[in-house]
């Protein structure tokens, strides 16, 4: 069985036992978390999708970790003009363990 969930403004898709990544979500680690957004529900037989989404559908996880990615650099500049500006980010991610998917 699997799902596919909007959060973060990004579609996931998520089965049973998974660990995803997704932005940034509250809670602390180790509590239970509910992602009631599901778009689509599939893998036993029939194929469920959202009109925008599933009624009754819930994905139900576990938050293991709140941390962030590695960083990046943003480095712009114009040539023959003197302009360099130089950036750095990090996105804060939410690491989720898929526990079961209530159709």
């Amino acid at each position: 069985m699997y799902a596919v969930v909007r959060t973060g403004g990004k579609q996931v898709r998520v089965s049973p036992g998974d660990s995803v990544r997704v932005e940034k979500l509250t809670g602390e680690v180790g509590q239970r978390i509910e992602l009631d957004e599901v778009l689509l529900v599939g893998g036993e037989g029939d194929l469920k999708v959202g009109k925008p989404t599933v009624d009754g559908a819930k994905v139900l996880g576990t938050i293991t970790a709140q941390d962030r990615h590695p960083k990046i650099t943003v480095f712009k500049m114009k040539r023959r003009k003197g302009y360099r500006r130089k950036q750095g980010h990090r996105q804060s991610y939410t690491e989720v363990h898929v526990d079961e998917i209530q159709p």
